[in-house]
């Protein structure tokens, strides 16, 4: 989901300070305005036109390289490299299909829960989705995953907790193969890898992580048990509103694309410089901006194996904590009406264990496992 990195010359005090607000007010205003936080497309739309006219007055951008990231901004969410779907597109398409032939999508989701229970079937289906993630992409699992969580009868406060966990563990899935996310397809091709590289490099870390956040999850459900009643009779949408969210899964991704090619001369002066042991922490950044953005800038063949292992963690855990994060979060939290602050209540912290655990396994102890 980023476009190529600019050719760039040396830091640009002015650009740093320009990007530095901007970032500060991705970051602060969706906790800060509740008008915001209900309005995220357009003001993450409004955010990446304004970092890339700062990035324009600045030089970095000539006026070729600004025709051309207007038609990457929207061609990405029509058509992910790498991938074999659009974002759009399945949004769309599955909305169609979950409008149309609920009744028998639910029926037979109905039976599933009543003969396992919702606890083993958070285990299982969170297991499955996140290990297939990275087979049928993680566009697809995430529109599952929002219309599975959409139509079960519990608290909405449930509904939550099941979306977060599960978004973390597509995320990391999905990472496996080049056709799983945008994150993996750059990191393949800018290392020129072999089709299972990425499986190789990080399976050992990302299938027990798969599995560990279905168990929290599976754990967290348990008090939720008594109180689900099976799953809705009525789908409770219409092609409208199947229309409306792909329209702002639209703009919020083309969003991201700007937005994310606009840090990138952050990104190239100065985190990719840093320690990698520093560079892990730094890169929670993804939380808000394009993971595949910071990839592009950070990831290449002048790496170690154990750098790019810490810098890749770093960024996928970090891609569930906000909903900007990852292409499971912007789905699923914009068909369950998921707020920036509800996601984050959850998010943050979990996502902030989930980062101490892989930096005491990767840097602290040091134990390097290669499949």
């Amino acid at each position: 989901m980023a476009a190529a990195p600019p050719e760039l010359g040396e830091p640009i005090p002015g650009l740093t300070i320009a990007l530095a607000v901007i970032l500060v007010l991705v970051l602060v205003l969706p906790f800060a305005s509740r008008r915001v936080e209900e309005n995220l497309e357009p003001f993450f739309l409004a955010m990446g036109l304004v970092g890339v006219a700062v990035t324009y007055h600045y030089g970095i951008l000539d006026g070729e390289g600004l025709r051309e990231l207007a038609v990457k901004a929207i061609k990405t969410p029509l058509s992910v490299s790498g991938l074999p779907v659009g974002i759009t597109q399945a949004v769309f398409i599955f909305g169609l299909i979950f409008l149309y032939y609920h009744p028998v999508i639910y029926r037979m989701l109905d039976r599933m829960i009543r003969r396992v229970g919702l606890t083993l079937f958070t285990f299982i289906f969170i297991t499955v989705l996140g290990m297939i993630s990275s087979v049928i992409s993680v566009i697809v699992t995430a529109v599952i995953l929002s219309e599975v969580v959409a139509a079960l009868k519990m608290p909405r406060g449930a509904k939550i907790r099941f979306t977060i966990y599960a978004a973390f563990a597509l995320g990391l899935g999905a990472a496996l193969t080049p056709i799983g996310e945008p994150l993996s397809t750059i990191a393949v091709s800018k290392l020129n890898a072999p089709f299972d590289y990425l499986l190789r490099l990080l399976g050992a870390y990302v299938i027990p992580g798969v599995i560990g956040v279905a168990a929290v999850a599976s754990l967290s459900m348990r008090r939720y048990a008594s109180q689900v009643e099976g799953v809705s009779a009525t789908y409770g949408e219409t092609l409208r509103d199947v229309v409306e969210r792909t329209v702002r899964v639209f703009v919020f991704v083309a969003a991201l694309e700007l937005l994310g090619y606009s840090f990138t001369p952050m990104v190239v002066w100065y985190f990719s410089k840093l320690d990698p042991a520093v560079l892990y922490w730094v890169n929670t950044i993804s939380a808000v901006v394009d993971n595949a953005t910071l990839a592009a800038a950070e990831i290449g063949p002048y790496l170690s194996e154990e750098q790019i292992r810490s810098a890749l963690m770093s960024l996928l855990v970090s891609g569930g904590m906000l909903i900007p994060g990852n292409i499971p979060n912007i789905v699923a939290a914009g068909r369950l009406k998921i707020t920036m602050k509800e996601w984050a209540r959850l998010g943050v912290p979990f996502g902030a264990a989930l980062l101490i655990i892989y930096f005491i396994v990767i840097e602290v102890l040091g134990i390097h496992i290669t499949l």
